[in-house]
């Protein structure tokens, strides 16, 4: 099956070829680290025993960043290497385990001799693969060297669960690599469990990134922005985080009848998901009509006025969550299955988001239980737009309505701390397997 898995790969990177070469010309992608996607490392000056921590992009490297910190402190004998897939992802992570990891690099290829060449150069002793990312000949060959290998902040969809379903004999195959595996919820175990993987190698320890929201906030990169566009208590300001299309459309035409209700002081910051539609949606806002500034720009006196900031930034928006009247989380009018609504939640954001959240369905679920979130009904683009405009009149004409959801969220987020602890707990004892002094970790909330 491995072999067949690999044939695979590489007839749909044939196939895929003339897209990869485009998105690489047009927007840069998969050009930087390319020599590293295929294996080609440096090897390690350390002497040091190694902890491989794999990301994927900006989500997980956010979500990684408290278990990096208690892996540093309780394992000070080993060293922690991070990589990640995209560039969005590189360029976070670089900056905020910049002192902290020993090397940031790209993850290779998923065929087997880039795999065997990245192993040779980083020489794991373990390696933590953050929610997802089953990478098939990766997870093979860390067996066959004697690597072990953990799945944490765990998670699998009912929508991923159905796929692997349909290669389940291969994908038993593929997760029996794993020494164990750390989920986000009781469903996400169960949908594991229920894949045949074994109910003694599975354990939950709820989601990291509700520990990681105290740690992305930076009060100097605040003030700054606060200073450079003038914002005020006066100021309306709603943020639009990871947006997809059409939801920059819907944005900007309820922000324009907003603006006709006597909001005048409404303004709005738009952060595009993917880094490769900032000249996209800087057009959208050109065409209609509103003063506008772009956050990669030179500072100028049309920034203190501008209607609309378009966030044209890599990792910044946890910084601004604080500065916001009211947060939109995209990808959910938009059917990608929203986006990380902890971070805004973690410094007590009054939340808005769509109807498509199913990839953080038990986190939203219980944020609308408890009252912490405004999720919108399902419906058309038209109906959503409508919604929404109504709503967020309601929020700007109802400032204890905004308090009170804050309020909410900010406890929600504080009730469900402690997965890096109870994460940390299981780790321990792989680590401790191999002899390496290691300092006590503080309680954990258990399994």
């Amino acid at each position: 099956m491995y072999q067949l898995y690999s044939l695979l790969l590489t007839l749909g990177f044939i196939v895929l070829l003339p897209r990869f070469l485009f998105d690489a010309l047009r927007h840069g992608k998969y050009v930087a680290g390319f020599s590293e996607r295929l294996g080609f490392f440096q090897n390690l000056s350390s002497k040091k025993k190694v902890i491989w921590l794999h990301c994927v992009s900006v989500g997980e490297t956010q979500a990684a960043r408290p278990l990096v910190e208690r892996l540093r402190f309780t394992f000070p004998d080993y060293s922690v290497v991070v990589s990640t897939i995209t560039l969005t992802g590189q360029k976070l992570a670089r900056e905020v385990f910049q002192n902290k990891a020993e090397r940031v690099f790209y993850f290779p290829f998923d065929w087997r001799w880039s795999v065997r060449r990245a192993l040779r150069a980083i020489d794991p002793d373990t390696v933590l693969l953050m929610e997802t990312e089953l990478w098939p000949n990766f997870l093979h060959e860390c067996r066959k060297r004697n690597v072990p290998v953990a799945l944490v902040n765990g998670r699998i969809s009912a929508k991923s669960e159905r796929r692997y379903r349909l290669v389940k004999k291969f994908f038993r195959s593929v997760v029996g690599n794993l020494n164990f595996a750390i989920m986000q919820t009781e469903a996400d175990r169960e949908r594991l469990e229920d894949l045949k993987f074994p109910s003694d190698k599975l354990f939950v320890c709820g989601n990291l990134k509700f520990d990681a929201g105290n740690m992305v906030s930076s009060t100097s990169l605040t003030e700054g922005i606060r200073q450079r566009f003038q914002l005020t208590e006066a100021d309306d300001l709603l943020v639009a985080a990871s947006t997809h299309a059409p939801e920059e459309r819907i944005l900007l035409e309820t922000f324009q009848r907003l603006k006709t209700k006597h909001f005048k002081r409404l303004r709005m910051m738009i952060a595009p998901r993917h880094p490769e539609r900032f000249a996209e949606v800087g057009s959208l806002i050109q065409a209609s009509n509103m003063s506008w500034v772009k956050r990669s720009s030179p500072a100028n006196v049309a920034d203190r006025e501008a209607e609309i900031i378009l966030l044209d930034s890599i990792g910044e928006l946890p910084a601004i969550y604080v500065l916001a009247k009211i947060v939109f989380v995209g990808g959910s009018i938009a059917n990608f299955g929203g986006h990380n609504i902890l971070e805004p939640a973690a410094v007590g954001s009054c939340i808005v988001t769509g109807a498509h959240t199913h990839n953080f369905q038990a986190i939203v679920k219980e944020f609308v239980e408890e009252d912490a979130i405004f999720q919108l009904a399902p419906g058309n683009d038209g109906e959503a737009a409508a919604t929404l405009s109504t709503l967020l009149e309601k929020l700007l004409r109802q400032p204890e309505l905004r308090d009170d959801l804050r309020k909410r969220s900010a406890l929600l987020v504080q009730k469900n701390q402690g997965a890096t602890e109870c994460t940390l707990s299981h780790i321990t004892p792989l680590l401790q397997q191999t002899g390496v002094n290691s300092n006590p970790p503080t309680e954990s909330r258990g399994q």
